[in-house]
């Protein structure tokens, strides 16, 4: 209450400053007077927060930090283009399974761009309340609109997520002191990690900027898409990254530090990118994975992942627009990369499929 009653007395307090000239002011020295605007009523930099104050159930930082393989959970749908929960529910239980420790929800794998906001937090509680007990569920609450962040992350904790992922504002960029502001805004509110893509947002953010936020203890990492090189500064510094790049995510686990991998991936493969993440060195393994994954990024993704999972049987094929399927011969080479690794490795109990282009439902209204 003394903080609304002190932003009451600054608007009291505030005065508009406008010229006064004088009567006996001739033409002359009024067209030279310069205009001055009004003084702006300045908000003091209070925040009333919808978060809670209440810990003994939250996420500590730490507990997000020790995660080796964390998976962009794709978003599957119905004909119609809401949400299918029945393939979600199996896609995410099937990570469980094959033993996954987190899952990033309505990241750019998931489409969190092609949803609204009250899908977005749905999702995240949806998760939470069917598998928070099994698996760390972190939702993407980043937004290039610092006001969209604050509030989506408070919503998303607030429905129990149990960290934060956060990009840095994209298309409209910023200073890098804008960076630290917007970051500084969220971090408060819980675990986070930050999330380097700057082929998607136009921009990197720099070691110093990292270095910056790093002092915050909410601070539980970096999911790093710029390279190795980038990954091993950080982790010489003690500070956590995981590989956002899937094809370098075996070298930066076990040369260059990095504690393992937001992967993309991991949706089809599971247990081998487990495999990749906690059982040592491994080149061969690396090897055979590496032609799936260079299938599944020809395209934007989740191009690649949304076509591979139709193709499995474990989703529907259905795409929000703007993302259509791959074309028929790059469905035909997935089929022979399934055989190639092998069927049991991959996600679902079906056959795997060419599917052709009628099979597939494109809805550019949802």
């Amino acid at each position: 209450m003394a903080i609304l009653k002190s932003y009451g007395a600054c608007l009291r307090d505030t005065t508009f400053q406008f010229p006064h000239p004088s009567p006996a002011d001739n033409y002359k020295s009024r067209r030279n007077v310069k205009w001055r605007s009004p003084q702006a009523a300045v908000m003091p930099n209070f925040h009333l927060p919808m978060r809670s104050l209440e810990v003994k159930n939250r996420t500590s930082a730490e507990d997000i930090k020790a995660l080796r393989l964390i998976t962009a959970i794709k978003t599957p749908y119905l004909p119609d283009g809401r949400f299918d929960l029945e393939a979600y529910d199996d896609l995410v239980n099937m990570q469980i399974e094959n033993g996954a420790e987190g899952v990033i929800v309505g990241g750019t794998t998931g489409e969190g761009q092609l949803m609204s906001w009250d899908e977005h937090i749905m999702l995240i509680g949806h998760t939470v309340n069917c598998f928070g007990g099994s698996v760390k569920v972190i939702g993407n609450t980043g937004s290039n609109s610092t006001r969209e962040a604050i509030h989506a992350t408070e919503q998303g904790f607030a429905v129990g997520m149990h960290a934060a992922l956060h990009i840095n504002p994209y298309y409209g960029k910023t200073s890098l002191e804008g960076l630290v502001s917007h970051f500084d805004s969220v971090l408060p509110m819980g675990p986070t990690i930050i999330y380097n893509v700057p082929s998607r947002t136009g921009q990197d953010i720099p070691p110093r900027v990292i270095n910056t936020l790093a002092q915050s203890r909410n601070l539980a990492g970096i999911k790093e898409c710029v390279g190795n090189d980038r990954i091993e500064q950080y982790t010489g510094n003690g500070i956590v990254v995981w590989s956002g790049n899937d094809d370098q995510c075996h070298e930066a686990r076990w040369r260059h530090g990095a504690t393992g991998v937001i992967s993309v991936t991991s949706n089809l493969v599971p247990g081998l990118m487990r495999e990749l993440m906690f059982g040592g060195k491994n080149p061969s393994l690396n090897a055979k994975l590496l032609p799936l994954i260079e299938w599944l990024f020809q395209e934007p993704n989740p191009i690649g992942l949304n076509t591979a999972l139709a193709q499995l049987g474990v989703v529907r094929p259905v795409f929000r627009l703007p993302y259509v399927p791959l074309p028929l011969a790059k469905r035909v080479e997935f089929v022979n990369l399934v055989k190639e690794i092998g069927r049991e490795n991959f996600v679902g109990e079906s056959d795997v499929k060419v599917l052709d282009d009628e099979d597939f439902i494109l809805v550019g209204r949802y």
